[in-house]
């Protein structure tokens, strides 16, 4: 475990002692790798799709490389049109990163539906000033 609580895992992701389980996303340690692999979806999902990989060739036999982390950015909103980029050498802030962070969160949605859904949800908050928070609130039991 590192400091953090974390399992620190092997080159393969795998827990040293038991190469069939995979650790993947913030939980995994990965101290060999540097720079740090961030906290963040990009970097999970590079991992879970390595992972993935990794299973189907030990399925079959074949070799398995070491993970290695490629950063292809960030994006964060910071406010309504604000939002901060940094890819590489580029840096964006403002309503231009604003704007890419939404057609970033659009293209990774999963379905033509769903993109069409997003878009319009955050089209009437943007034009009426509302926040529609989707909450479960679990009501009480009995009288």
């Amino acid at each position: 475990m590192d400091r953090a609580g974390g399992p620190v895992v092997r080159e393969d992701l795998s827990i040293p002692g038991h190469p069939e389980v995979q650790v993947i996303g913030d939980l995994a340690s990965l101290p060999w790798h540097l720079p740090r692999v961030p906290g963040i979806a990009p970097a999970a999902k590079q991992m879970g799709r390595f992972a993935a990989r990794s299973i189907l060739l030990s399925l079959q036999n074949k070799k398995i490389e070491s993970f290695r982390y490629r950063d292809v950015g960030m994006l964060a909103t910071i406010g309504r049109n604000s939002a901060v980029a940094v890819f590489g050498r580029l840096h964006l802030s403002g309503y231009p990163a604003w704007l890419l962070w939404l057609v970033a969160h659009i293209y990774f949605l999963i379905g033509f539906r769903n993109r069409i859904v997003v878009m319009l949800d955050w089209a009437w908050a943007y034009w009426t000033f509302e926040r529609n928070a989707r909450i479960v609130i679990q009501g009480k039991k009995g009288p």
